[in-house]
């Protein structure tokens, strides 16, 4: 008790503190700087300490926390802070029945361990050997009686209020279940730990500390705790639920012997939904570590009416290898009625190419131009240097506009340069028909040519996964970040629907545009529009009855990069450009534009304006798009019809589940239609509608029947860092500069070992 008469004393002669009234309780000065709700708080401890018996030993305590708490007050009113030391627990019952406090300044910094990590910047020392303690142990009574009490300190005592409180174990706010919720929601949500603590702090009361990045990380780290070896159980259990509110979502988890999952791949009705509009196009890429079992995600990724990218479902796979792209692509299949994309886009990935062909061998694919584009850096940086004329041949080839012209002009490499076999660029040439866009020219892509939709996706799961999240976190975020994109696209929605563009003509097709377009799409054609107004002009090559052929360019630039524009003459407008953009991207393009005003067509064809870039395509509330009139063969219903017809009687249910009238209605129809049925055929009927309406939606279902597993940590990616989330490649990191004198990566001129300096004195 003498430390405490001597803060008390120090306390007095300092001023801050006038005088201590008899019941215990401290008069400040009006001119104070200590904060006077920590005073309040500072001054019922003073209170307490009044209350508590001098000899500590002999107190019981219900519980360990109630001893704690009591310790913790304790220190908190003479000044230092505590933590628990040692807990002794029975061998056979494994229960603690001894525990020991000590001041948070007990002990000293184990140095051995710092010098075993090398040359290190060591922290500044925190204790300072005290011997003050408290030690509880439980009683026959289960009751926990202080045995043990040293309150004897070799350090100064803290005396100010405000710094007491700066010991960790008074810093009470962060513990409280209040705040544990409100870290638990805002990690939820995607915020790290960093982003948590400045929430918290704002919203905290003034008289309480701080709460720290370290206690935000500490807090979430045990939650997690309680779902480890779980985390597979977490994932199914939020699909099940998840399937109770959307009868429409599809997983499918592939399972091995022990039953921790191989590859678990899903999709929701909206997303299939999505698909049926704007599934022509398909990107899809495996490039991003989102879970710390190092499972690689693979989004399927789309592009809708706005030209935003939308996610058609994901998958966490075990590896890429082909057999597991099969798997997958069978599975996105069936999800997806069976309904085949026109055209794939992904890198050249062996395994990928050799299971889209398998799988979906009617759609066009096509490998990523950036990845091209990448690998063209870096295989053909030689023939570059040593031929000052290689590179604008190689980019006319490239860019070749007919499949003769690339041929021919490849022909002329090859003679010029002399190319070995087996080269990268021979490669390249033998694989043409996924990357040449002469060969492409006929397929539509939505105007994609690269990855770049599945890049953006990975980076706009960056802001809710990390390499670190779990399993059942994860699908948690996946339907965040989801939900964000859908919120983008309904905004989208909403500003194409209340706002007019700004027209630059009086042109009947610039008005037909604007009216049925998107807002997005409409800035697309404006700006086609622009150029076939103000840049055009035309040249006619030839001139029949049936059609005209115009050559169309810009005044300024040379001839050969003009395009060729067949006009037919018929009832129907059919222009057709050698750029091909309408048959790519679904936009006329400024040459066909220009060849309409110049012929003095009065609007735009219907036939050129596709329906996914128009707000008919946008999501409507349990209305599905597809109607049976996509049945192609009339003997079988497809399950994309029963779909469809299921959509439709769930929305009769919900437009008249509130008027009996409506209801009686509706059940008099549906009784008619089963009563023409025989019971034979309305069984048959009923069991063929509930597989299918079901099939694939819950593709697992093996909680009560097997033992579930979390997945062990992958080792085996394609060149992943252990920290990767996704790849960055060659063009994204920063170039390393090269010495100017020889030449070689790694260090600069100054201090190149091949060049002599000469001395400058």
């Amino acid at each position: 008790m003498d430390s405490r008469v001597q803060s008390e004393k120090e306390a007095l002669e300092s001023n801050l503190i006038d005088d201590i009234d008899a019941n215990g309780y401290l008069v400040v000065h009006s001119d104070s700087d200590v904060e006077v709700e920590n005073i309040k708080d500072f001054d019922m401890d003073f209170k307490f300490e009044k209350e508590v018996n001098e000899d500590v030993i002999g107190q019981v305590f219900d519980t360990l926390g109630d001893a704690y708490d009591f310790y913790n007050r304790y220190a908190f009113v003479h000044g230092f802070g505590i933590r628990i030391r040692s807990t002794f627990k029975d061998k056979t019952t494994n229960e603690p029945y001894r525990r020991k406090y000590v001041c948070n300044k007990e002990g000293f910094k184990d140095l051995k361990r710092d010098s075993s990590k090398g040359d290190v910047k060591r922290r500044r020392e925190l204790r300072t050997g005290c011997e003050a303690f408290l030690r509880i142990s439980k009683g026959k009574d289960g009751k926990w009686l202080v045995d043990k009490f040293n309150d004897s300190h070799n350090h100064e005592l803290t005396v100010t209020p405000t710094k007491v409180m700066k010991h960790r174990s008074h810093g009470k706010f962060h513990r409280a279940e209040a705040c544990k919720s409100l870290m638990s929601e805002l990690s939820q949500s995607g915020l790290k730990p960093s982003q948590i603590r400045k929430v918290v702090n704002t919203m905290k009361s003034p008289c309480e500390n701080d709460v720290t990045s370290k206690q935000c990380a500490d807090i979430l780290v045990v939650e997690r705790k309680q779902y480890k070896g779980k985390e597979f159980y977490g994932l199914i259990k939020h699909f099940q639920d998840k399937l109770i509110e959307d009868r429409n979502l599809y997983f499918v988890v592939d399972l091995f012997e022990d039953g921790s999952p191989r590859n678990i791949f899903w999709a929701d009705g909206r997303s299939r939904d999505a698909y049926i509009k704007f599934g022509d196009v398909v990107v899809f890429d495996v490039t991003y570590m989102t879970n710390k079992f190092k499972m690689p995600f693979a989004p399927f990724v789309g592009v809708n009416h706005h030209r935003q990218s939308i996610l058609f479902g994901g998958a966490l796979l075990e590896n890429e290898k082909q057999d597991t792209f099969e798997w997958l692509f069978k599975h996105f299949l069936k999800c997806m009625f069976d309904k085949y994309p026109l055209a794939m886009i992904t890198d050249q990935d062996k395994a990928i190419c050799n299971a889209i062909q398998s799988v979906f061998p009617n759609t066009r694919h096509r490998y990523c131009s950036w990845h091209i584009k990448k690998h063209e850096t870096e295989h053909l940086r030689p023939l570059k240097v040593h031929y000052s004329d290689f590179e604008e041949l190689h980019k006319q080839w490239v860019k070749s506009n007919t499949i003769e012209e690339f041929e021919s002009r490849w022909e002329f490499l090859c003679a010029k340069y002399n190319f070995q076999s087996g080269s990268w660029i021979t490669e390249m040439y033998n694989q043409r028909k996924y990357w040449a866009k002469a060969f492409l020219k006929d397929c539509f892509f939505a105007g994609m040519t690269s990855s770049g939709r599945s890049e953006s996706i990975h980076s706009f799961f960056d802001g809710y996964v990390n390499s670190k999240t779990m399993l059942n976190e994860f699908v948690v975020q996946y339907d965040k970040a989801v939900e964000a994109r859908r919120a983008a696209e309904e905004d989208e929605d909403f500003k194409t629907m209340n706002s007019k563009p700004a027209l630059s003509s009086v042109n009947l097709i610039e008005a037909k545009a604007s009216s049925r377009y998107t807002r997005k799409l409409f800035d697309v054609f404006k700006k086609e529009w622009t150029e076939a107004t103000f840049n055009l002009t035309h040249e006619t090559i030839s001139k029949t009855s049936e059609q005209i052929i115009y050559k169309v360019g810009q005044v300024d630039i040379d001839k050969i990069y003009w395009r060729n524009v067949n006009f037919r003459v018929s009832d129907k407008i059919d222009v057709t450009c050698s750029c091909a953009k309408f048959e790519t991207y679904g936009i006329l393009c400024k040459h066909i534009v220009y060849v309409l005003k110049k012929r003095h067509v009065e609007t735009l064809p219907d036939h050129y304006i596709l329906p996914r870039w128009t707000l008919d395509a946008r999501y409507k509330v349990d209305n599905c798009t597809i109607g049976l009139e996509d049945t192609h063969n009339e003997n079988e219903v497809s399950a994309l019809t029963l779909w469809y017809v299921q959509s439709n009687f769930r929305k009769a249910i919900e437009q008249a589940r509130d008027s009996p009238v409506e209801i009686k209605k509706l059940n008099i129809i549906l009784l008619k239609f089963l009563e023409e049925q025989s019971i034979r055929t309305r069984s048959k009927q009923l069991e063929t509608a509930s597989q299918d309406s079901m099939a694939g939606s819950s593709q697992v279902n093996m909680i009560p029947q097997i033992s579930i597993r979390d997945p062990l940590v992958h080792t085996n990616t394609k060149g992943r860092p252990k920290s990767a989330t996704r790849i960055k490649s060659s063009l994204e990191a920063p170039k390393k500069r090269a010495c100017s004198h020889c030449k070689k990566v790694g260090h600069y001129i100054n201090n190149c070992p091949k060049r002599r300096w000469k001395s400058r004195y």
